[in-house]
């Protein structure tokens, strides 16, 4: 009898002993949650719109983080292009590679323009890493989806980053890099159209934060992406369509 209980006594000091350990990391998680914790409600969110207004088919997606999320004119600028917007939060680039199996490959899209990195830049994130995780994007749409165009929008030196722009250089100079020795991969830079003549940015395009843009500044990038997405889908598009 004694001897059973001091095999459950010890039994639940073992289990206590465990919990405690275990304790931090389960911490570190609640305060890190992985990406299909934090961008769930988005995604499940698109999901429900394609079930009511289904996307173009074949159209041109634009995916990514924030800068392209708050770009609410984009159908507009963009018309009679077939453009539709699947950027969501404040997303990484692992998160946007997370869910692509949801929100970029079965849209089929003929043409994805993608902007992530920023987000990462500002979590201090490797310039190495980032760039890796582009690159597995870029591998893993060229083998489902052989005939698509990608397009890398450059990460903006935004004010708010001025202390990392050396950082965003070198991943801009790395995609760039890719992209050129890349097939149907191409790097399309909408930096210089942020600054002035005399290489100061352009503060009239950006909101408060120094980091997200006035409706001016996607002007700008119309005058930049457009023309480069409608020479793509001239090369793309079946006959017949626009």
């Amino acid at each position: 009898m004694k001897r059973n209980r001091l095999r459950t006594l010890f039994g639940w000091a073992i289990l206590a002993l465990s919990l405690a350990a275990a304790r931090p990391l389960y911490s570190q998680e609640a305060a890190n949650p992985g990406p299909s914790v934090r961008f769930a409600a988005d995604i499940e969110a698109f999901l429900k719109e394609d079930a009511v207004h289904p996307p173009p088919e074949r159209g041109i997606l634009f995916v990514g983080s924030s800068i392209f999320r708050q770009w609410k004119s984009l159908a507009e600028d963009m018309a009679p292009l077939p453009v539709f917007n699947r950027a969501f939060g404040g997303s990484r680039t692992e998160e946007v590679l997370y869910y692509m199996d949801r929100i970029v490959l079965p849209y089929r899209p003929r043409i994805i323009v993608y902007y992530c990195g920023s987000n990462d830049i500002n979590a201090s994130l490797a310039p190495e890493g980032i760039f890796g995780r582009f690159r597995t994007f870029a591998e893993r749409v060229a083998r489902a989806l052989p005939e698509t165009r990608l397009f890398y929008v450059s990460i903006n030196r935004a004010p708010q980053k001025k202390n990392r722009w050396a950082q965003v250089d070198q991943v801009n100079a790395m995609v760039r890099e890719y992209c050129e020795g890349t097939d149907r991969v191409d790097f399309i830079d909408v930096n210089p159209v942020l600054f002035d003549g005399e290489g100061n940015p352009r503060m009239e395009l950006y909101l408060s934060d120094r980091l997200h843009f006035q409706g001016q500044a996607y002007r700008e990038f119309t005058r930049v992406i457009r023309p480069v997405l409608e020479n793509s889908w001239q090369e793309l598009r079946p006959k017949g369509d626009f």
